[in-house]
């Protein structure tokens, strides 16, 4: 897999974490091993202006998802397409506020934003209950597997 971290934050995310923790999530999700993804970590400020210019909303957030080519999770008795993943662009300034007023801290937080950027690329989202049901609880179960290694 293709896994691209550019921190340009200025708060000195752990890439190799970050890219690790990445390929353990598309790995379970039988992305192609091939897949490329792209994760770039941001101030409040770029964060803010992308959110207005790709999702028409005022104000910085915690993480944005382009998906490219639309790939889905691998079934288990098919072969998962190839192509690129897509991009996601986070915000630790802004993980560490969440991470902190949910009482797990900025690492944790990270982890779970990156989580739900590439669920959020492989198609997943959580509008309607059920999709909420099925996302955030793939989420909870992927941020257990991991921390449990």
């Amino acid at each position: 897999m293709s896994i691209e971290v550019l921190d340009e934050s200025g708060h000195g995310l752990d890439v190799r974490w970050l890219a690790d923790l990445s390929r353990f999530v598309m790995d379970r999700m039988r992305v192609h091993p091939m897949a490329e993804l792209c994760i770039k970590a941001v101030d409040q400020s770029t964060i803010a202006e992308l959110n207005e210019q790709w999702m028409e909303k005022e104000g910085p957030t915690d993480v944005l998802a382009f998906p490219m080519d639309e790939l889905r999770p691998g079934l288990v008795d098919q072969e998962p397409e190839e192509g690129v993943l897509g991009d996601l662009v986070l915000c630790p300034e802004i993980a560490a506020q969440q991470g902190e007023t949910a009482g797990h801290g900025k690492d944790a937080e990270i982890e779970l934003l990156t989580v739900h950027g590439i669920l959020h690329l492989l198609g997943y989202d959580h509008a309607e209950p059920e999709e909420h049901r099925e996302m955030f609880g793939l989420q909870d179960e992927l941020l257990q597997e991991w921390r449990a290694r």
